[in-house]
């Protein structure tokens, strides 16, 4: 069998395919885990630039992130590197089916909800300095929503919705997306795409379009003191990383849409080839996109390289031999 599946790989068509993915996620991986494990080194030891309300929410996405980066695109990686998924066991295909949905699943969501948070930062602020009001607007739904439900979600539609297996394919990356609840389950997989990925897509883009707007008209009436330099970053930032996830999802989450509603097999190459790939640059290039979001973070990249090129250039007197 392992002759046989060499062989077919060998002769696969997608071979080219494959090594260039493996060559362009292995190397996008290993910069974005340097570059998140500098911004967690920088966090902490800077807690003042952490006590702020709206980098919590972002520090938590990265965790996420670096989580997705570093659980999820290895086995990516490593589909690629063969061609095939190895092991080709229902345990591993459910344990990967769990990893990425859970994980895709918890980005969109805490994107999201930050979204919808960044509106009362920026126009009720006041409202966090109540303990109150800080758990309720901003821990419970970050804790609750962006990291508890998508792991009770897909552990159960997972685990107990359970089938033989048979749907599974495993030449394909994910083993094809065929989760039983996705392929035998036409209210729960309508409702994953629709709440889970397609909601949150939504939310973000009418949150970014109505603050956009919401922060010029108040800028060009001027009817209140504001700080507009603090409000136009936490705007930028908001922008930038939603952006990315819009584009990142959108184009997945339409024809997916499409497929469960009206087309089982519509554009299924092109969407298992190229389109859902486009969901994996998201965990890529997140911590790319707020390096240039964290003007302090730059600021500390560069005084450490500074310190480490004058410790370097410090002429140390020779030591005499007796």
């Amino acid at each position: 069998m392992k002759s046989s599946m060499t062989e077919t790989v060998f002769h696969d068509s997608k071979y080219i395919l494959h090594r260039v993915k493996f060559g362009i996620y292995t190397i996008l991986a290993v910069a974005s885990i340097v570059l998140s494990l500098l911004m967690f080194i920088f966090f902490l030891t800077h807690q003042h630039i952490v006590r702020i309300r709206q980098n919590q929410a972002l520090l938590l996405l990265l965790v996420v992130n670096f989580i997705q980066i570093t659980l999820n695109l290895p086995m990516v990686i490593h589909y690629n590197r063969l061609g095939y998924i190895s092991p080709a066991t229902v345990a591993y295909c459910t344990w990967w089916e769990f990893i990425e949905y859970t994980l895709n699943a918890s980005g969109e969501i805490l994107m999201s909800i930050i979204s919808i948070q960044r509106h009362l930062l920026i126009f009720h602020g006041e409202l966090f300095h109540k303990r109150f009001y800080r758990y309720l607007l901003h821990n419970i739904p970050l804790c609750l929503f962006g990291i508890i439900y998508p792991i009770v979600f897909y552990f159960c539609v997972l685990v107990f919705y359970t089938c033989d297996g048979t749907q599974l394919n495993f030449t394909l990356n994910g083993c094809g997306i065929a989760a039983c609840y996705l392929v035998y389950s036409k209210v729960l997989a309508t409702y994953d795409w629709a709440v889970n990925n397609g909601m949150p897509i939504i939310l973000i883009t009418f949150a970014n379009v109505i603050l956009l707007v919401r922060v010029v008209r108040q800028k060009l009436r001027r009817q209140r003191v504001m700080p507009w330099k603090k409000q136009r970053r936490m705007t930028i930032q908001l922008l930038s990383i939603s952006s990315l996830y819009f584009f990142g999802w959108f184009p997945s989450m339409v024809v997916a849409v499409v497929q469960q509603l009206w087309y089982p097999t519509f554009l299924a190459d092109a969407q298992l080839d190229y389109i859902y790939d486009l969901v994996y640059f998201i965990c890529l290039l997140l911590p790319w996109v707020c390096l240039g979001l964290f003007p302090e973070f730059t600021n500390w990249i560069r005084m450490c390289v500074f310190r480490l090129n004058a410790a370097q250039n410090i002429i140390r007197p020779a030591t005499r031999a007796n």
